[in-house]
């Protein structure tokens, strides 16, 4: 493996382990907030409510990146990314609040 390659798996290594981590404590400050933001069933909420640092620390170490974006529709992701639209992406949050609101 080159350089490179090893520097890029010990970078997907750290976002792993942080989202892990960050999906642990969301899960224990609002389960359903947290399901809905992070986009979690029940069930793999629940298992990664249940990990050890172990288990998190070897399920980080995958070469696959364990978030994705959810933004599937290219004009949702483009209008967020667009600074000029700042309603636009006002508009997104308003409605990403009012989804958690509806679940909770």
């Amino acid at each position: 493996m080159t350089a490179t390659t090893m520097s890029t798996l010990a970078e997907i290594r750290e976002v792993n382990l942080s989202y892990v981590l960050l999906a642990q404590r969301l899960l224990q400050q609002d389960r359903v907030s947290a399901m809905v933001r992070l986009g979690l069933s029940e069930q793999v909420a629940e298992l990664v409510s249940s990990l050890t640092l172990a288990q998190a620390v070897k399920i980080a170490a995958s070469s696959h990146l364990l978030c994705r974006f959810r933004f599937d529709d290219h004009a949702i992701l483009a209008s967020l990314a667009d600074k000029d639209k700042s309603p636009a992406l006002a508009h997104a949050a308003m409605l990403a609040d009012a989804a958690v609101e509806q679940v909770s």
